[in-house]
């Protein structure tokens, strides 16, 4: 295994997250062609976020026959018990970013304690290892929805080092720069062996 294989696969089949995973990953890894999963999307039975991103990545793997990046990322509510947690996507059961966001903030209620934070376990698969990285992105859950950029549950995070700004409210670079993807990424890229 290379540390920079010519290509590898996304495990995702969301259209964001390809942009997303695209702009972190293309610094990190230049020369290298990353293309999107176009295998069947594999039932994510796991209940960690690692257990769900290796899920994705060794579908995509046995599906491309390329190493594979994924990952499984989610909101994780203190008040809420750690929910959405593995469940972040399909929260409300609709498919809809906006319902599950509408449906942590009716059950959080008018809690004191809004702490949360984004977590997001990135993973690499290939024929001969498997390497997972994890991080998070501390923050707390607004009162409404704020800031048109983003996807999932950006609008109702706002990140400790945001200056109050949603995760919606920032630049693609200064979300990337700091968020749960683009550290989980960062270290996952580090950790691959140089050969």
């Amino acid at each position: 295994m290379t540390r920079r294989p010519p290509r590898i696969v996304l495990g995702t089949g969301n259209a964001h997250k390809v942009v997303e995973l695209s702009a972190i990953l293309g610094p990190l890894l230049p020369g290298v062609e990353l293309l999107r999963s176009e295998g069947p999307s594999p039932v994510e039975d796991g209940d960690t976020f690692e257990a769900n991103a290796l899920i994705k990545a060794r579908a995509a793997h046995a599906s491309s026959g390329l190493p594979a990046i994924a990952d499984d990322s989610g909101v994780v509510v203190d008040a809420l018990g750690g929910e959405p947690g593995v469940f972040s996507a399909r929260y409300a059961g609709t498919g809809s970013d906006a319902d599950n966001r509408d449906l942590v903030l009716e059950r959080l209620g008018d809690a004191a304690d809004r702490s949360a934070r984004f977590v997001c376990a990135a993973v690499y698969v290939d024929d001969e290892i498997e390497v997972v990285r994890t991080a998070a992105w501390e923050g707390v859950i607004l009162d409404a929805a704020r800031g048109a950029g983003g996807f999932g549950y950006d609008p109702v995070f706002a990140p400790l080092d945001a200056d109050g700004r949603s995760a919606a409210e920032l630049s693609a670079d200064e979300k990337n720069a700091t968020s749960h993807r683009g550290l989980a990424f960062r270290a996952l890229v580090a950790a691959l062996p140089e050969g």
